[in-house]
């Protein structure tokens, strides 16, 4: 018998660590290959962990609401013989090197760690008598900021059954511990050698001696109703946040009469569901407006990576989706201006529809150039949408209203109604100037209102 170890595999661009949220198998429980072993949730997308191998779980390495890095094991089993190198490294997948490194420097701050413990033993946090669970994770951010088991129980914990997670202590410590509350010594107190383990222990965004602002309170009257936001939800407040504070957000407007597309759709939408199978909406004509329009000014098409500006090859545009509970997921259209408009449509109608239903994968949310979201399904005439970093530009759709226009004509003037919309473009003013800006948005809109009504799909 041998033991296999079960790592988190990278899962995708970016993505160097998840959240461990459910465990699907129990210690115990015989596996086979390819079965879900634990579900995990990334700042993308929630995913299952399938088994590499056949066999028996025999200890789980962490705990719900724990975070895992990549290339950590999360979990060993128990095989049928002994691997060869060669199968080992068949298994892996060509992940040796990067793990490797991360191995190593995970073994390098678990001995910090217990060298600092052996020195600091008089520091450890005391856990009395609760009824609360308190992952690993959180009890060693509690001994590194000082925080007393007293007031680690006033911690509101927005985890499962009430548990505790990385993110509320965080929050906890961000906003400023109650001078009421009694302090445990820190690591620091007692001994200075105990600095660099604790350093790899704690979030690098955790400053202790930086200024705590004090925010005002929300007062909680009889009857309101206390919701405790989704993980996703508080995932998109702080990438908002750090958006608006990164990016020198400008928006230019500009309105489009959309009257040939929408009589063109109107006659071929029937026609189309037939042949296809697919829906005609109006999102794949726009988004092949974008396209074109990213291609003619490829300066709207960059990164920034601090005094650098990455001038991106493809043109991947993100699709905003609102998902049956509220949030948002942005899947991406792979190559946008390779796509012709049935392709287009197509494309759009699976990523809607698996978004919906939580069935995208980790990597069709990633690798983005450009967003789009059309705030006009909702009714609303126009928006100023927040970039979604390190994107530099987000076009919001507003809605199709018929409107009152001048229609110029070669006798002359006259009022009739028109279909219109506003196109709303939300650009960063590092690097894109308003010129650019509006240059782009105008580029889309000329190419909407030259669309040709005999146009065959």
């Amino acid at each position: 018998m041998s033991k296999f170890e079960l790592k988190l595999p990278r899962m995708g661009e970016s993505v160097a660590e998840a959240t461990l949220t459910s465990w699907l198998k129990e210690v115990g429980d015989t596996i086979e290959m390819d079965e879900a072993i634990f579900e995990i949730a990334t700042d993308k997308v929630d995913s299952e962990v399938p088994s590499e191998v056949d066999g028996v779980l025999i200890e789980k390495c962490f705990n719900i609401d724990d975070i895992v890095k990549v290339g950590q094991t999360v979990a060993i089993i128990e095989i049928d013989g002994d691997i060869e190198e060669s199968e080992a490294a068949e298994i892996t997948d060509g992940k040796d090197v990067e793990v490797a490194v991360q191995e190593e420097m995970v073994s390098e701050a678990e001995q910090a760690v217990i060298k600092a413990k052996s020195v600091t033993s008089s520091a450890d946090l005391v856990i009395g008598d609760s009824d609360r669970f308190y992952s690993p994770l959180v009890k060693n951010i509690a001994k590194q900021e000082g925080i007393s088991f007293e007031a680690l129980e006033t911690i509101p914990g927005t985890g499962k059954d009430g548990r505790v997670t990385k993110d509320d202590i965080l929050n906890y410590v961000k906003n400023g511990a109650s001078s009421d509350h009694v302090k445990a010594p820190t690591a620091e107190q007692v001994k200075p050698a105990a600095t660099v383990a604790d350093r790899t222990s704690a979030p690098s965004s955790v400053k202790i001696n930086e200024p705590v602002i004090d925010k005002p309170k929300v007062q909680v009257s009889r009857g309101d109703e206390v919701i405790s936001m989704t993980r996703m939800g508080k995932l998109i407040a702080k990438h908002m946040t750090e958006s608006v504070s990164t990016s020198a957000h400008v928006q230019s407007f500009i309105e489009v009469d959309v009257t040939n597309i929408v009589n063109w759709r109107n006659k071929m939408k029937d026609a189309f569901f037939k042949r296809e199978g697919e829906k005609l909406t109006f999102t794949p004509i726009f988004m092949e407006a974008v396209a074109k329009a990213l291609k003619k000014y490829p300066m709207m098409n960059i990164s920034v990576d601090g005094d650098t500006v990455i001038k991106k090859k493809n043109i991947n545009i993100g699709m905003a989706a609102a998902l049956p509970d509220g949030n948002l997921i942005v899947p991406v259209i792979k190559n946008a201006d390779q796509l012709n408009l049935v392709g287009m449509a197509k494309i759009i109608n699976d990523l809607a529809n698996r978004s919906r239903n939580n069935a995208l994968k980790p990597d069709e949310v990633q690798g983005g150039t450009y967003t789009v979201t059309n705030v006009g399904t909702f009714g609303s005439v126009f928006g100023t949408p927040i970039i979604n970093q390190p994107q530099v530009g987000i076009l919001a759709l507003g809605a199709i209203r018929k409107m009152p226009s001048v229609i110029e004509t070669p006798e002359g003037d006259f009022i009739g109604i028109r279909s219109k919309m506003y196109l709303s473009h939300s650009y960063d003013h590092r690097v894109v100037n308003g010129a650019l800006g509006s240059m782009f948005a105008k580029a889309i809109a000329d190419y909407l209102e030259a669309w040709d009504p005999n146009r065959e799909i």
